[in-house]
C-alpha cells in the first residue's frame, strides 16, 4: 500500500462498509457485487470500487467480493485486529454511557478505568470498571499499557487534561469536551461533537420542511 495518502471521506466511509459487510455475514451472504453493496449503502459502485482501490482492492471482475475476507482486510485497515486499552476521563453521565456500551470490546477497544476529580465517585464501578481519583492518572496510565483516553468532561478542564495525557505518552484521544484541542502533530484526536450532530439533524428537518411547503 505503500505512503499513499487516503482522503478523510474515504476513512470516514470504512466504518460504514465494515458494519455492513458484518450483518451480510450475520445474514449468511458470502459473495457480493459492488452494484449490490451500493444498493445498501446507497454509495455509487463505482464509488466503493474507487474506496477500496486504494488499499490495493478487494474484489474480482464478474465475480465480486468475498464478504468474510474483505470485513476481515477493513478491519485489519481499521486496526480492528488489535486491543486498544483505554481509559475514560470523567465519570458522570456521558462517561457512564460510554463504559456501559459493550459493544467496543468485540471491536478490541478494552475500557480499563475511569477517572473523575470528584473524590465521592472514585472506587464506584460502572460495569465492573472502577473510577480512580485523577490523582492517580499518570501512574496508571504509565502502568496499564494505555493506548486511548476519552475524554468526557467538560470544555473547561479538558485543555488541562488533554496535556496532562500527551505528557503521559498517549497519542490518542477521543474527545467529546465541546472545545477543540491543540496538541502535537503527532497526537491523534477523534473530535465528537454531539451538539454539532445535533444541529445538522436540525438542518435537514427545517430543509425538508421548507423544500414540502413549496
Amino acid at each position: 500500500m505503500g505512503e499513499k495518502e487516503i482522503s478523510k471521506a474515504v476513512i470516514k466511509r470504512l466504518p460504514r462498509y465494515y458494519r455492513y459487510l458484518g450483518e451480510l455475514m450475520d445474514s449468511g451472504v458470502e459473495r457480493i457485487s459492488s452494484g449490490e453493496l451500493s444498493k445498501r449503502m446507497h454509495v455509487t459502485a463505482s464509488q466503493i470500487r474507487q474506496d477500496l482501490n486504494n488499499f490495493g482492492g478487494f474484489g474480482q471482475q464478474g465475480y465480486g467480493y468475498n464478504v468474510q475476507y474483505l470485513y476481515e482486510e477493513i478491519g485489519k485497515i481499521l486496526g480492528l485486529d488489535k486491543r486498544h486499552n483505554m481509559i475514560i476521563i470523567g465519570a458522570g453521565n456521558l462517561g457512564q454511557a460510554i463504559a456501559n456500551y459493550e459493544n467496543f470490546e468485540t471491536r478490541g477497544f478494552i475500557t480499563k478505568a475511569m477517572f473523575d476529580k470528584n473524590p465521592e465517585l472514585s472506587g464506584m464501578k460502572v460495569r465492573g470498571i472502577e473510577v480512580h481519583g485523577m490523582d492517580e492518572l499518570e501512574d496508571y496510565i504509565v502502568s496499564n499499557d494505555i493506548h486511548i483516553a476519552a475524554l468526557a468532561i467538560p470544555k473547561a478542564g479538558a485543555i488541562v487534561v488533554a496535556q496532562r495525557l500527551v505528557n503521559c505518552g498517549i497519542k490518542a484521544i477521543w474527545n467529546f469536551a465541546h472545545t477543540d484541542l491543540n496538541l502535537p502533530k503527532d497526537v491523534m484526536v477523534e473530535n465528537v461533537h454531539l451538539s454539532e450532530s445535533l444541529m445538522r439533524l436540525s438542518y435537514k428537518i427545517n430543509s425538508y420542511e421548507q423544500e414540502h411547503r413549496k
